[in-house]
């Protein structure tokens, strides 16, 4: 790359930096706190006895994981407005991701639910505690170490979705990217940056895991 490539570069940086901290960052927490709500909800529905319950959140899981996120997007800022239904492009884009979120990591949650022994569940009733209590107290503690791993790489595979959000005019990490490559004509750099960005964010978050993982430990039984 020559001198001039460089210095584009090092000019970028900045509103590259302020789109990934005032735009990727805040969709992808915002979109995965609503998302873990909604998986939580949809993994004690499948796990449900009542049939209809298991269905529904069956139905939801299929159709999320099943349909393309980009069209989940398009369908929610392009296609709404065709009923009477119009969404910024900001709330679009959480309900997209909040949506897909929910989709996947329920699965997530209701496998590492029903991964804590059974004795478990014995040993809560066995001291007098009731169904929902034992599962806030004993059960979810234990699930959550253990899908802190797999939740973790949905966290981080939302960081790099987010960058879908820019087709509808989000204005995040990429979107400041295809900005000021659109202006000075350097695509190759500009991308090339951003993909730096993004790895290094993914990065951070890795380590992140490993701290959360430790702290969680201590609810496993052994």
């Amino acid at each position: 790359m020559s001198q001039s490539t460089w210095q584009l570069m090092l000019d970028s940086l900045w509103p590259l930096l302020h789109g990934a901290i005032t735009g990727t960052i805040p969709l992808a927490l915002s979109s995965f706190a609503i998302g873990l709500v909604l998986a939580l909800g949809l993994a004690l529905m499948r796990l449900s006895r009542r049939r209809w319950l298991s269905s529904i959140a069956r139905v939801y899981i299929s159709v999320v994981r099943g349909t393309p996120l980009l069209v989940q997007l398009f369908v929610i800022f392009y296609g709404l407005p065709s009923l009477g239904i119009v969404i910024d492009p900001w709330p679009s884009a959480i309900v997209a991701f909040s949506i897909n979120v929910g989709g996947y990591a329920a699965e997530v949650i209701r496998a590492a639910i029903l991964s804590v022994p059974k004795g478990q569940w014995e040993a809560a009733y066995m001291i007098g505690m009731s169904h929902q209590r034992a599962l806030t107290r004993i059960i979810l503690p234990q699930a959550a170490r253990v899908s802190v791993p797999p939740l973790s790489n949905t966290f981080i595979s939302l960081v790099k979705d987010t960058s879908l959000a820019s087709l509808i005019l989000v204005t995040e990490l990429f979107r400041e990217a295809q900005q000021v490559a659109a202006f000075s004509q350097q695509f190759m750099a500009l991308y090339l940056e951003a993909a730096l960005l993004y790895w290094v964010i993914c990065l951070v978050l890795s380590s992140g895991q490993g701290v959360l993982e430790k702290r969680l430990d201590r609810y496993v039984a052994h």
